[in-house]
């Protein structure tokens, strides 16, 4: 199924009315897209490219893109196209390129009729976006980089977008009780609790800062939660995931400078929390069998500093006091 076109235009109303003219597809055929500058890209999949298009052209948001690509197929149908859409996303957020601009309203891993064809014709379509130079790695490069790895765009299992929306439901309702709360995620290796953590600061944050400018499908797993009510729940809501292996911190802190809504000041250490003068509303610790107990410490200075977080936060220094105490003291909400 290689039969996709590809159509190249300048973002404005004039080159897309001419476009939708001269083309039947435009107007009510599936098709994904991208709308991009040298910097920043969109991608988005519809079924009326012209009442889409009129709607990111009035956004304010989008203000600053400049070019939009549509990727066209007659054997294009919706599965196949939030497939792709998925799939595109995935790989501009890992590469150096662009800064992906897409809220995160979920994609979950589907399987659908003929997927391994319409597989097929997506990796040719990948090939012709290195060569144009959109992506500057191959696709398998791309796949296992660490920034794909641990992206906050990355397609769900239905266990994961099961543990997010469980999560989400108790901080919300927590929210709306003023509770504090506290959750314990338990999976073997590999079940991918690293991601979901990511993927949940990052739905929490674009809930947080939903606007008219972003533009969410009925259909997108997690669509129900972006309304105004969980918006006021979730304004000023401060996250931070605590990460207490270093190599890891710093794959992160990657990912995070590049996704927009996130930024690498939300990565933080054990002692960090510990010795900060402000509070979260939720810390999400991943790996927290990793958090340490009062014990000798592996460089004197922190032993130093153990000391002092266990006087500011309790008023002395006792062995009784862990890090996980630190972490329920400064914040309200854990998972």
């Amino acid at each position: 199924m290689t039969d996709f076109e590809i159509v190249d235009l300048v973002f404005s109303q004039e080159a897309l009315e001419n476009w939708v003219r001269s083309d039947l597809l435009a107007e009510n055929w599936p098709v994904v897209y991208t709308l991009s500058n040298s910097k920043e890209i969109y991608v988005g999949e519809t079924i009326n490219t012209k009442a889409r298009m009129h709607q990111h052209l009035a956004s304010t948001g989008k203000n600053g893109l400049t070019r939009t690509m549509v990727v066209m197929n007659r054997r294009f149908n919706k599965s196949a196209c939030l497939d792709l859409e998925s799939s595109l996303i995935q790989l501009f957020a890992a590469d150096k390129n662009y800064k992906v601009l897409n809220a995160n309203a979920g994609i979950v891993e589907a399987d659908y009729f003929e997927r391994g064809s319409y597989k097929e014709s997506f990796t040719e379509l990948f090939d012709v976006l290195v060569k144009r130079g959109m992506l500057s790695q191959s696709v398998p490069e791309l796949i296992n980089s660490n920034l794909f790895k641990y992206s906050p765009f990355k397609a769900l299992t239905d266990e994961q977008a099961t543990a997010v929306s469980g999560i989400l439901d108790q901080i919300l309702r927590a929210r709306r009780s003023e509770r504090s709360s506290q959750i314990v995620i338990d999976g073997d290796p590999g079940t991918g609790k690293t991601i979901v953590a990511i993927y949940l600061m990052k739905l929490i944050v674009d809930i947080a800062n939903m606007t008219t400018d972003n533009l969410i499908d009925d259909d997108s797993y997690f669509a129900e939660y972006m309304n105004a009510k969980n918006q006021e729940l979730l304004d000023g809501f401060t996250v931070g995931l605590v990460i207490p292996q270093q190599s890891l911190r710093t794959t992160l802190e990657r990912v995070f400078a590049k996704t927009p809504g996130l930024n690498k000041k939300m990565i933080v250490k054990p002692f960090s929390v510990g010795s900060s003068i402000n509070k979260w509303d939720l810390l999400i610790v991943d790996e927290a069998h990793r958090l340490s107990v009062r014990a000798n410490q592996a460089f004197p200075t922190l032993n130093t500093m153990y000391v002092d977080i266990n006087k500011k936060l309790f008023g002395r220094d006792d062995t009784k006091f862990t890090q996980l105490d630190w972490i329920e003291t400064q914040s309200q909400h854990q998972v």
